[in-house]
């Protein structure tokens, strides 16, 4: 089954953005060529862009505060098992410390790396960071890949209080939802949402063998899902009757 997910507010949007490019550094910092170690810097680069928002850090510390709120409000529950309970809450307590913690924005502090800034200020540029363009750079991609990862990591680690953040906040979300099974008629669906609830965010589950991507829309009031088919190159609104999988999430 293929995911798709599809955020209800510019504040979740930013979440998952950030995700993204996490998950992508996850993945390139452990390997050895420079070309990936250059893809992850320039990973480091872009999650400092999408960060910069100025009201991220609020958001996230408002986000923790509020999810503790909720968990704390399960206490003495006969239903919750205490100890798991203690375990989430002290993972949010955690979370909120190392960022409230942080100076400025994400990131805030390689900023003042001016050897880092100089790649930075080139990455952006087509070609930007040829060897004539950065020799201090194109040095640095011939160390050992060792030596390259310490560095890499080391600069990672500024952002991790963010990263682990978002990561906790979304598994959260998505916890809050409950999968139903669903039926585009002639290819398409559109859902009412239930009164009384924001939701934030809507997670859709299809089956790849059908070679369907769909199209996703929605406000506080109604989800609309259009069903399409890639023909040649371009595409194709499908009519067909397909069942899929939609979790609403608040």
């Amino acid at each position: 089954m293929i995911l798709y997910e599809y955020p209800f507010n510019e504040r979740i949007r930013t979440y998952l953005r950030l995700e993204h490019l996490f998950r992508r550094l996850g993945e390139l910092i452990p390997r050895s060529h420079p070309l990936d170690h250059h893809y992850a810097l320039a990973t480091i680069f872009e999650i400092m862009d999408v960060a910069a928002r100025a009201d991220l850090k609020s958001d996230v510390l408002k986000d923790l505060e509020r999810q503790k709120q909720v968990l704390n409000g399960y206490r003495g529950n006969p239903a919750i098992a205490e100890k798991v309970l203690d375990d989430v809450v002290r993972q949010v307590e955690s979370c909120f410390s190392a960022v409230n913690g942080t100076a400025g924005k994400a990131g805030q502090s390689l900023t003042e790396n001016e050897w880092l800034m100089s790649i930075r200020s080139r990455a952006g540029i087509p070609g930007g960071t040829c060897e004539f363009d950065l020799p201090g750079y194109y040095a640095w991609q011939h160390l050992p890949a060792e030596q390259r990862r310490a560095d890499l990591e080391r600069w990672a680690n500024t952002l991790a209080p963010l990263a682990e953040s978002i990561h906790l906040l979304l598994r959260m979300l998505r916890d809050s939802g409950a999968p139903q099974k669903v039926m585009a008629t002639g290819g398409q669906l559109q859902q009412t949402l239930p009164q009384g609830r924001t939701f934030q965010l809507l997670r859709l589950r299809i089956d790849p063998s059908m070679g369907l991507v769909p199209e996703i829309s929605g406000n506080r009031l109604i989800v609309s899902v259009r069903l399409m088919r890639q023909e040649s190159d371009r595409m194709q609104a499908s009519n067909e009757n397909t069942p899929f999988e939609l979790t609403l999430c608040a």
